[in-house]
């Protein structure tokens, strides 16, 4: 029944979609996945997820996934999802220093999620540097939702599943990549467009402060009546419906993006842009994260833990430079032959 009641609020909810009903298509696990997955056909990254740990990342079948926790219990957060950073120069009814601080709110947000993940990692390895053998497993499978998940793989990729999820739903939320319909005169029913692309300087979730945003960006104001023109406190303000690309097919090998489902993904390819956008962030969000385990733990044991977030058998694949048995035996019989030689070589001089 849960599970039901929580589809069901799914349905209306504003973001790349989660689960595969309501006109949504798993848009987050798709995207997740040609990102980052080692099938992916587009992925330029030296380091991949395999299956079973991109299943948890991204999610798969009725399981969210990491990527789709904050639609389970931040759902009504704006900061989780970076919505009401809403503005439009001229009279308007949020000003523009109120939108600037609710962008802010979702990067430092994003980037809590994100420190978060870097400081769950330190209980990957041991003090000798070797993968922890019940940190790393995921048998069974990791709860997102589990937000005290006692697995440092598990805690670790929930952090940065989350952070992933915001940096995604920015270019579905936002106009960083989209276009106006050109047909139509710019307003709260058809903001501007930057139509630049990923990733997004805004999105710096490595460092301490963010960047001000362009003159003419926008996110969408959400209530939960999401309509065009807007309502309640989103009554005359650019609303998430007028704004959002939540909704299409994606490839999740390829990342193309078709079909796009909502009126503003339907303008020109800003679908299409909107998912671009959002598979770049992400792989640079990987590489930035990859970086932070470095500058926290220094280079080998940063190997080590990327080896141990991204493997399906982290205790097999991911142990450190070890010197095989024979070598030890062997270098031991030789230590003990030298001894013995001089201790021979002693008595008889």
């Amino acid at each position: 029944m849960v599970r039901v009641l929580l589809s069901l609020l799914l349905v209306a909810w504003p973001a790349f979609g989660t689960i595969d009903t309501g006109g949504q298509h798993r848009e987050h696990e798709r995207i997740t996945r040609a990102a980052l997955a080692c099938t992916s056909s587009t992925s330029r990254e030296p380091v991949c997820f395999e299956p079973a740990t991109m299943n948890y990342l991204a999610g798969h079948d009725r399981e969210f996934g990491a990527v789709g926790a904050p639609d389970s219990d931040e759902m009504a957060d704006p900061a989780a999802h970076c919505d009401n950073a809403d503005y439009l120069s001229g009279s308007y009814p949020q000003s523009h220093e109120t939108a600037v601080v609710a962008l802010t709110d979702c990067v430092e947000h994003l980037r809590a999620d994100f420190r978060r993940g870097l400081e769950s990692a330190k209980d990957l390895l041991d003090d000798q540097g070797e993968v922890v053998a019940a940190e790393v497993t995921a048998s069974p499978e990791c709860n997102p939702r589990e937000r005290e998940e006692s697995r440092a793989k598990c805690a670790t990729l929930e952090a940065f599943g989350r952070a992933l999820h915001g940096v995604q739903d920015f270019y579905s939320h936002s106009n960083w990549a989209d276009r106006a319909d050109p047909s139509r005169p710019i307003g709260d029913d058809n903001p501007p467009g930057l139509h630049r692309p990923g990733p997004s300087p805004l999105l710096d979730l490595l460092g301490v402060t963010a960047g001000p945003p362009p003159a003419d960006f926008t996110t969408g104001c959400y209530v939960l009546q999401d309509q065009v023109p807007g309502a309640g406190v989103c009554q005359l303000r650019i609303t998430h419906a007028a704004l959002n690309k939540d909704k299409g097919l994606i490839d999740p090998v390829s990342g193309r993006a078709t079909e796009p489902g909502t009126p503003r993904g339907q303008v020109a390819d800003n679908f299409a842009d909107a998912v671009a956008g959002a598979i770049a962030e992400s792989r640079r969000q990987w590489r930035d994260f990859r970086t932070g385990l470095t500058d926290r733990y220094g280079a080998d044991r940063a190997s080590r833990m990327v080896c141990a977030l991204t493997h399906d058998d982290p205790e097999n694949d991911c142990h450190g430079p070890r010197v095989p048995r024979a070598v030890v035996i062997g270098m031991a019989l030789a230590a003990g032959a030298v001894l013995f030689w001089l201790a021979r070589r002693r008595r008889s001089s």
